[in-house]
């Protein structure tokens, strides 16, 4: 039997409610398939650790986290500790130390789910997201020059190289390939004179290498809009770090809400472990009543699933989560409900076990 060795950060706020609904659910696939199973370590990092360490994670933390096939986070954040530390002390280090430079975002209206568009079938609402993960944006390259003077300057670069801008977008171009779907590409190019030409010149070089793949491209203030006024053109989308980081949250806002929002952070190659995590905010004003959706941990679940190789298993929590959305009977608040974040687990493994029974 095949055991997968995950690491477990369930992080601040909410995240170790998510989390346990998540572990949960993984546990009661393998029990349910029995061609393999999970083995969870728990690390106690996050901002409650930063308050008494003066660290997001261990010292050792990587090298630890390096035997593990992957990561499962929750949610990091909490009052008291400011946004940049938890977040490049911690998720960060991660996504770079280990080479993650995928990072999925599945934007998908599931049936069941809202949507504040007005009039828009719930399948033109179903794109993917490939977004840079370890650079451009993102790589925390700058400088802060005559700090707390008058002439006070700041300097923030994106960094985009070759390798980095290729070898996402070739993966976005096989994945187009692979699924028989469009490509497009979201860049900024009027304005951004370097970094977005390059991108551009790059989508196009990879292009010829994959002729029977339909592209195209928008700047990122036209993909705005179009997301929102004709989601449907949008199938498999390539971009940057911060152009992706924002519009996938546009895309939670039109697929149903944060609490169905996923992410996976993957290096491809397998060298190092992908992560897995839902996208929400820790929402510490909710933390510890129960009232946490956790939705988007079972679908990021789902996205575990597919990435060690057990696609039934992924596709099937979807058609679970879209039977719970469904019925109506067991939602968090978010959804309009009155459920537990306990009592959603407890309905989506009772869909599990139906789906299963049905064979």
């Amino acid at each position: 039997m095949n055991t997968h060795k995950i690491a477990v950060i369930a992080g601040d706020g909410i995240g170790p409610e998510v989390i346990q609904e998540g572990i949960k659910i993984l546990n009661e696939a393998a029990r349910l398939d029995g061609g393999f199973a999970f083995e969870f370590t728990h690390f106690p990092w996050g901002c409650e650790y930063y308050k008494e360490t003066g660290r997001m994670m261990a010292e050792d933390g990587i090298d630890r986290l390096r035997e593990f096939d992957a990561i499962f986070l929750g949610a990091v954040g909490a009052p008291g500790v400011p946004d940049h530390i938890s977040l490049w002390d911690l998720l960060l280090v991660i996504r770079k130390s280990f080479d993650q430079y995928i990072n999925l975002r599945p934007v998908k209206l599931l049936r069941g789910a809202p949507t504040p568009l007005k009039d828009v079938p719930a399948e033109e609402i179903d794109m993917v997201f490939v977004r840079e993960n370890t650079e451009g944006e993102y790589a925390g390259s700058g400088s802060w020059l005559y700090k707390g003077k008058p002439n006070e300057v700041v300097i923030q670069n994106g960094v985009f190289s070759r390798v980095g801008c290729e070898r996402v977008i070739r993966y976005a171009y096989e994945l187009a390939k692979e699924q028989k779907k469009s490509l497009t590409s979201i860049s900024k190019a009027n304005a951004l004179n370097y970094s977005m030409v390059f991108w551009d010149q790059i989508f196009e070089e990879v292009g010829r290498e994959f002729p029977e793949v339909e592209t195209h491209s928008y700047l990122v203030d036209a993909a705005s809009m179009f997301m929102v006024k004709d989601p449907g053109r949008f199938e498999i989308v390539v971009t940057s770090n911060l152009f992706g980081d924002i519009l996938t949250d546009l895309g939670a806002a039109i697929a149903g809400g944060m609490g169905l929002a996923a992410g996976a952070n993957l290096n491809p190659e397998r060298k190092f472990p992908s992560m897995f995590e839902p996208i929400h905010g820790s929402a510490p004003d909710i933390a510890g009543q129960g009232k946490a959706n956790p939705l988007a941990t079972v679908w990021s679940a789902s996205q575990m699933l597919d990435f060690f190789g057990h696609p039934t298993w992924g596709e099937r929590l979807l058609q679970c989560i879209e039977s719970v959305l469904t019925e109506k009977k067991t939602l968090t608040p978010d959804l309009s409900g009155t459920a537990t974040t306990e009592e959603v687990g407890d309905a989506i493994i009772e869909k599990m076990r139906e789906f299963s029974r049905m064979g």
